[in-house]
């Protein structure tokens, strides 16, 4: 089957997305698909991946430099709009396209190629538009802004042959924005077992610490954690790592400032071939994320910590993605936002309690290899874009079984 991925981020750079799309383009490919990848030059996080080039074909077009602000990530946006849309509907004919959400609505491309070309179309929702943008204070609910994008998505969602979500979380997004439910395939983020592996802890055994690996953004809940900080900030059981970059990291940066907290290290970010190394620096892996963010994202790091045997603490909703599988799995603990007292008395209790950490790290890592490991996930999502109808389209992934979900949250 000839595949061609969408995309602005790929292979070397070290995105979230580019990481994801780089695993399932690689393991499709060397399932003996043809892949093809549209995407431009990079520049959202450039750490070398520690790999060499993934065997597929990758087409790469002219954009404008990315950055963090608005308005040069905007520019940049539309300057890779214009290339791809072009390169796009000239490059040789794929069996399915692939449009993912780096920019936003790159998915009409997936649909003109669909209509013009005769090419199915199945979009991979990494963040939920306009709803993300709602969210997160970027634009104003109801306003032109999120009628336009609301309207643009929701086109091409309705006219696609299916569309892959990160969770359950996300799927009912979804559904609240009206797309039916059976052309919805849930397919949950991965990480390679192969690759990352448990491995001993260095330093003080003494010690509890606790690890958040990644992009410390706009989505991620801070406010909890400095809370728990600042009650914690004179016992000596506890260090906490932040190792990555994004827009939390410098109020958290200035927050342990001003509040004379030395259990803190900053560290840059770990190439992806030295993962393991990396996650081993932690006994607990940290994830957060905002209440109204439940669904429009869906932290993909919470894999990479089942895969080196440490159990997840998530800062966030219940009904959250990380959430359920915390609860599924019984591999770590969720804490709801804004419950400062509730951090605080958990992580004294684990303190105490160090079995129990170890207990659920090897239940982390157990989930990882019976459920979330690479290559089944890579089956999974391949025999979803080989489905022609929606009920083989809805095939869950083996092993793993939906928990309760109230369909009456929203945003």
């Amino acid at each position: 089957m000839r595949i061609l991925f969408i995309n602005q981020f790929f292979w070397p750079d070290s995105s979230a997305t580019s990481q994801q799309l780089t695993d399932l383009a690689t393991g499709l490919a060397e399932r003996g698909n043809r892949v093809t990848v549209l995407c431009g030059e990079g520049g959202y996080a450039n750490v070398s991946a520690g790999e060499g080039p993934p065997p597929v074909k990758i087409i790469r077009v002219k954009a404008l430099p990315f950055a963090k602000t608005k308005l040069v990530r905007l520019l940049s946006y539309l300057s890779f709009y214009a290339s791809a849309f072009l390169r796009g509907l000239t490059a040789p004919k794929a069996d399915v396209v692939v449009s993912l959400t780096t920019p936003p609505l790159i998915s009409l491309l997936g649909s003109a190629i669909k209509m013009l070309r005769g090419s199915r179309h199945f979009i991979w929702e990494q963040d939920i538009y306009p709803d993300v943008a709602i969210d997160l204070n970027y634009i104003k609910p109801g306003g032109v802004a999120d009628r336009v994008t609301g309207v643009l998505a929701d086109f091409s969602r309705r006219h696609a042959d299916g569309i892959i979500a990160l969770g359950e979380c996300m799927k009912q997004r979804l559904v609240n924005r009206g797309i039916p439910a059976d052309r919805i395939a849930i397919a949950e983020n991965w990480s390679n077992g192969s690759a990352i592996t448990p491995m001993k802890r260095p330093g003080n055994p003494e010690e509890l610490v606790l690890l958040y690996s990644g992009n410390f953004g706009l989505a991620h809940d801070v406010d909890t954690l400095t809370g728990a900080l600042k009650n914690l900030r004179e016992d000596k059981r506890f260090r906490f790592l932040f190792v990555g970059s994004g827009g939390k990291r410098k109020q958290l940066a200035e927050f342990c400032e001003a509040n004379h907290i030395q259990s803190v290290e900053m560290r840059p970010y770990v190439s992806r071939d030295k993962l393991s190394e990396g996650l081993a620096a932690g006994d607990i892996g940290l994830v957060t994320q905002h209440n109204v963010c439940w669904g429009t994202v869906v932290p993909s790091k919470v894999y990479g910590i089942l895969a080196a045997g440490r159990p997840v603490l998530f800062i966030g909703p219940k009904i959250a993605t990380p959430a359920l599988v915390v609860a599924r799995h019984q591999c770590g603990w969720q804490i709801d936002c804004g419950d400062v007292e509730g951090l605080t008395n958990l992580l004294i209790h684990l303190a105490a309690h160090p079995e129990q950490v170890k207990e659920a790290g090897l239940r982390a890592r157990q989930a990882l290899l019976d459920h979330y490991d690479l290559p089944m996930s890579i089956d999974h999502i391949a025999g979803i874009l080989h489905a022609r109808t929606s009920t083989s389209l809805n095939v869950p992934r083996t092993g793993v079984e939906p928990l309760g979900f109230s369909p009456s949250m929203d945003r």
